[in-house]
């Protein structure tokens, strides 16, 4: 572990000498370039960021001119608890507002529904139901008799067994295609 830090320190050391060596030769002018762009970048850049972070100032001064305004209201205590009060007043009228709209809501389901109502009733008033009467229909019990069924017994001659001898066939199983 040790040598391998030796080593990487060494190799550190030569790579800055060389680089050392090639900057003093004038070698390293498109370096010093590069960063003279990067430089310009950056300062062409910042105009931009300062104006956000002026336009961002002036909203958290706002903030500070608005809490500093709720303390000076706290600072006297019967104009907070005025406020308060008028704030409580508020929220309840704004609660009776929805239950009002609520209740229009309901009653207008309600007249709805009573109109249906209405009309179902008038429908069917207008439909005229015949009496009918239905005759009950004795249906008489019947008793199956017996039935005695003859069955004759058939006896069917032995026929003598023939016997048919079955040809032999031969078949060569060949490598070839089939």
């Amino acid at each position: 572990m040790k040598t391998n830090q030796g080593w990487a320190w060494l190799v550190a050391g030569v790579l800055a000498l060389g680089l050392n060596g090639f900057y003093q030769d004038g070698g390293l002018a498109q370096a010093h370039q590069a960063v003279d762009s990067v430089v310009a970048r950056v300062v062409e850049r910042s105009g931009v960021l300062a104006d956000i972070a002026s336009a961002q100032v002036d909203r958290v001064l706002e903030r500070a001119n608005l809490a500093a305004a709720r303390s000076e209201a706290s600072s006297c205590k019967l104009s907070s608890a005025v406020a308060q009060f008028q704030t409580k007043i508020t929220r309840a009228q704004t609660g009776m507002a929805q239950f009002e709209t609520m209740s229009a809501r309901q009653e207008a389901a309600l007249a709805r529904l009573e109109a249906n109502r209405a009309r179902i009733e008038e429908q069917v008033a207008r439909v005229r139901l015949v009496p009918v009467s239905f005759d009950t229909l004795r249906i008489p019990v019947v008793a199956c008799p017996r039935v005695r069924v003859n069955v004759p017994r058939v006896t069917v001659p032995r026929l003598p067994v023939v016997r048919i001898p079955a040809p032999v066939v031969r078949v060569e199983l060949g490598g070839g295609p089939i």
